[in-house]
């Protein structure tokens, strides 16, 4: 798959964040065509906020009947540390020749917080809290939900719910309105 953008950075307390982002994505998909169907994998757990974007960002986007577009890890059903490998594995079989788009929070930079990535490479989940996990995805989404450096699983349990959501409506929308495009 060809990669002729890098990773972008979107504020997502800016009014147009997801029309950019909504932009961003249609653009990717165009340019890695051609593919069967577009998969979004949503990581994280509904039992920290911080961790929580993944599957808030899945739970909104089941609402809407997206052609050609499968959801998983949800609030009643998440992709997590635990299950991701097996869920993974039950995906890629299912999904071959799909265009994969992982959505997970992260930790960043004090002046990327609330910001709202896209990048046209797997992701790496788990590196903020030093785990090893499997990449996913053709390309990926993430969210800056609070700092990097040290306790940051402490940082993801006391993270604010509001800029987790503020975040999860802007990706839920730009992945939304780019994929009704198709």
């Amino acid at each position: 798959m060809q990669n002729t953008i890098s990773t972008i950075y979107l504020n997502s307390k800016n009014d147009d964040c997801a029309f950019q982002l909504e932009n961003c994505i249609s653009n990717m998909l165009k340019e890695n065509l051609p593919w069967d169907s577009v998969v979004i994998v949503c990581i994280g757990s509904d039992r920290s906020t911080g961790d929580s974007l993944g599957p808030l960002v899945g739970y909104k986007l089941k609402k809407y009947n997206l052609k050609q577009t499968h959801i998983y890890g949800t609030l009643e059903n998440p992709i997590h540390a635990g299950n991701i490998e097996t869920e993974l594995s039950l995906i890629y079989q299912k999904h071959a020749g799909s265009f994969v788009i992982a959505i997970d929070a992260s930790l960043g930079k004090k002046e990327h917080l609330g910001f709202v990535t896209l990048s046209p490479s797997p992701l790496k989940p788990g590196l903020g809290v030093k785990k090893e996990l499997p990449p996913v995805g053709d390309a990926h989404i993430t969210g800056i939900v609070n700092l990097s450096g040290s306790m940051e699983t402490l940082l993801l349990q006391t993270t604010r719910l509001s800029n987790v959501m503020r975040m999860a409506d802007t990706i839920s929308k730009a992945l939304m309105y780019s994929l009704s495009e198709i």
